[in-house]
């Protein structure tokens, strides 16, 4: 087997790289969130590749005859989007300018997202299976518009390259065959990419919960939510091998930042229309 050393020189470039593209990608609001990312893709490289797959999403349920054939829930969905965006400059001021969309496709999954630069799909199921109120539908709506603010999507496919890079170069200095290589990226994925991801969508709930707050929804309706979610099945499985927190877990954490937004929500009922117009911070 041919050992391959790899140098100080090329190791230290790695680690550079790795340190300048440690960012965090939004303002602190209330809550506190202001984790370091890695960022290794550009947010050219991140958006292209998400409204890529987003596009072909919509053309596919479009040629299905299923997009947008519910209008009394799309009307919904948008009314709760047009009070929600306005509240993202608290996080990020340029996203308010983001060419956002909100569809509703047909279809029976308890599932919604929203990909990067404020492409937002909800399926009908999650709406009608879970009989959401406005304020269940904003808790959703929050979470997956906060993982576009995040950029959770490019942090991935960040975390991706930098595996791939690290898994390459400790293997040439290594000399580790193919068999102990694979064994190494088992493990990454157990050890860091799926602790991660959950981490992701804690963080997720955690901004969602401000933004449905300043835009004058209930906070509790995302405990509810979740509670409906795990009474759907949706919520179970073991944690250590989920890419979710658990549903109690998710619970709990929702439940200790509720008061933190809370005067949010309280001074969003007194003045609605403020809840709509949000100063970005400077």
């Amino acid at each position: 087997m041919l050992n391959v050393r790899v140098s100080a020189p090329v190791l230290v470039v790695v680690l550079a790289a790795a340190l300048v593209a440690c960012v965090s990608t939004t303002r602190q609001g209330v809550t506190g969130i202001s984790r370091s990312q890695l960022m290794l893709v550009s947010s050219a490289q991140a958006d292209s590749a998400a409204l890529q797959s987003y596009r072909g999403e919509v053309d596919k349920a479009r040629q299905a005859s299923t997009l947008n054939t519910d209008t009394a829930n799309l009307e919904r969905i948008r009314r709760i989007a047009d009070r929600l965006i306005p509240q993202v400059a608290v996080f990020r001021p340029d996203a308010v300018n983001w060419q956002w969309e909100v569809n509703l496709q047909t279809k029976d999954e308890l599932n919604a997202y929203c990909a990067s630069g404020g492409k937002i799909m909800f399926f009908t199921g999650i709406i009608t299976r879970l009989k959401l109120t406005d304020d269940e539908i904003a808790a959703i709506m929050g979470h997956e518009m906060a993982h576009a603010l995040r950029e959770h999507g490019r942090e991935r496919m960040s975390q991706s390259v930098a595996q791939e890079v690290g898994m390459n170069v400790i293997a040439a200095a290594t000399g580790m065959s193919s068999g102990g290589a694979q064994m190494m990226q088992t493990a990454a994925q157990l050890a860091l990419t799926l602790p991660h991801s959950r981490g992701q969508e804690s963080e997720a709930d955690i901004i969602g919960l401000e933004l449905l707050a300043r835009a004058g929804y209930n906070p509790n309706a995302a405990v509810a939510l979740w509670q409906k979610m795990a009474q759907a099945g949706a919520g179970g499985g073991p944690t250590f091998l989920s890419t979710h927190p658990s549903g109690p877990q998710r619970i709990q954490s929702l439940q200790v930042s509720i008061p933190k937004v809370m005067p949010l929500y309280e001074q969003a009922r007194r003045s609605p229309a403020a809840a709509r117009q949000v100063v970005p911070r400077s």
